[in-house]
């Protein structure tokens, strides 16, 4: 089956019975997620770096050798060299970069809050989003996904796989804005920290397995919303 082509249809009005009823679905296929897979909220900032442009297994690997190496807390990775980091986190692919922008936290981390992510998270919601978007590397996905799954802030999380299902079921336009996608979220959701948590890694699953570059409409759990 080729993509759908939803430019050829006019924009569905989104609202929120339809989009609780895309998330029943979904959580019926595949039950709660237990989303984001990390036992720290330390841990689930480096993933969140880490998963930048790769699959969640390479991240898997990336997080084992750091593990390994007992270099997984804000005082190891500070103190551990940009080079011995980056072999450390190779398998999560653009190592180089990404050891620069672990870096990067944890020295915002240290300056601005002493190396204390409780002290951090105290900070105003929205104050704290924009610092988070003033290091370099934590782009708007990486700083909610931080704020939501480490933070339990209720921000809800866009990513390639939200746009590309909800553009294909008309509820997106193409080349919309990472703000706009979002308050459509907001605004048609309840809000919950615990949803919107779910729902990200609902999106997520769905779009692994059917919503592809070519996509799997016939077994999909959404296939009767199109």
């Amino acid at each position: 089956m080729k993509p759908l082509k939803p430019s050829r249809f006019p924009r569905r009005n989104p609202n929120q019975r339809d989009f609780l009823k895309i998330y029943r679905a979904l959580f019926g296929r595949y039950g709660l997620r237990h989303w984001w897979p990390a036992k720290t909220p330390f841990e689930v900032i480096v993933g969140a770096i880490l998963t930048q442009n790769t699959a969640w297994k390479n991240v898997e690997r990336a997080i084992r050798n750091l593990k390994a190496k007992k270099a997984l807390s804000f005082s190891a990775l500070r103190k551990i060299t940009k080079r011995d980091l980056a072999q450390l986190i190779r398998p999560s692919g653009y190592f180089n970069v990404k050891a620069e922008r672990l870096k990067a936290f944890t020295g915002y981390l240290w300056r601005n809050y002493r190396g204390s992510l409780a002290r951090m998270f105290r900070t105003e919601n929205f104050a704290l989003r924009e610092e988070l978007l003033g290091i370099k590397g934590i782009g708007e996905e990486t700083a909610d996904s931080i704020l939501l799954y480490a933070g339990r802030k209720p921000f809800f999380v866009v990513d390639a796989y939200t746009r590309r299902v909800f553009t294909r079921h008309r509820y997106l336009r193409e080349g919309e804005s990472y703000a706009a996608v979002q308050k459509i979220f907001t605004e048609n959701l309840p809000k919950s920290i615990s949803l919107y948590n779910d729902y990200h890694a609902q999106i997520v699953e769905v779009g692994k397995d059917y919503c592809r570059g070519i996509p799997r409409c016939a077994d999909c759990p959404l296939r009767n919303y199109l």
